[in-house]
């Protein structure tokens, strides 16, 4: 594949972009393809410890950007929050091992109780785990997440909230990831991400598109161009900050894993380099 875009090494994917793949195999292409990183979700230490995976990417001259994903502090039960933090203990292990420099953090939220309670449920999540994290060199980033998630996935729906939330923690090693298909929408959003810029806490930044019309508020995710976010615009807020890192790739769409997923990363960098 040509590399046409100068800045194609800062262009990284999501493992579950391409989930078709092993991640053997997502590594290999992803490398082949010129792109210069991989942000790893946790199942693919089924096929490859992090130790390993770390070394695998290494040697393919592929970055490993980040490890995907941590959180869902908020529960009713306090059984469930206890094992939430051990699993997150683990996650920020499974970083280091990794080589990854930060964990993307989707906080969590129980339909059973408050949303205030679901978040002082995450702050006392990422209290719990701040040490850990700190002493293993890893970086916690809080993701907000669409509104339309508020009831299960994550109580922190604005970056707003992201940002107040790590006011509150107040620790230099947790701090955000702006995902433009979760924030788009937000009419603050050019305001909070300058504000992320005072405490040098945008640590990660993903795109996709928004289809519309949107067949599944899950798995209907369009490549950059295929909707209706001003993806450049909101790059230019992020790059105004002094964030220079690698921009991330997440798609979750049943359309495009359906397809031969060769020819769909072709069209991830081919996304990229027209509308990113």
């Amino acid at each position: 594949m040509k590399e046409t875009h100068p800045e194609l090494k800062r262009l990284c994917i999501h493992s579950i972009t391409t989930k078709p793949w092993r991640i053997s195999e997502a590594v290999s292409e992803y490398a082949r393809a010129g792109v210069g990183g991989i942000t790893v979700w946790r199942d693919a230490f089924s096929e490859l410890s992090p130790a390993e995976l770390r070394r695998y990417a290494t040697d393919a001259g592929l970055s490993v950007v980040s490890l995907c994903r941590g959180g869902f502090f908020a529960a009713a039960e306090t059984a469930r929050r206890r094992r939430a933090i051990e699993d997150n203990l683990r996650a920020i292990d499974e970083a280091a091992a990794l080589g990854a420099p930060h964990i993307v953090m989707v906080c969590g939220a129980d339909p059973e109780i408050p949303l205030s309670e679901s978040r002082m449920h995450i702050v006392e999540g990422f209290q719990a785990i701040s040490d850990h994290a700190a002493k293993s060199g890893v970086k916690l980033a809080v993701e907000p997440l669409h509104p339309m998630y508020a009831d299960t996935r994550s109580a922190i729906n604005t970056l707003g909230q992201a940002n107040d939330m790590c006011d509150i923690i107040n620790e230099p090693h947790i701090g955000v990831a702006v995902d433009v298909y979760h924030l788009w929408w937000d009419p603050e959003l050019e305001s909070e991400i300058a504000r992320t810029a005072q405490a040098d806490r945008l640590f990660a930044f993903h795109v996709c598109d928004w289809r519309s019309p949107t067949r599944d508020m899950l798995n209907d995710r369009g490549l950059p161009g295929d909707g209706c976010i001003r993806i450049p615009t909101i790059r230019e807020w992020v790059e105004r900050t002094g964030f220079n890192g690698f921009i991330e790739v997440e798609v979750f769409s049943t359309e495009y894993w359906s397809m031969d997923q060769h020819e769909f990363l072709e069209r991830i960098v081919a996304s990229y380099n027209e509308h990113v």
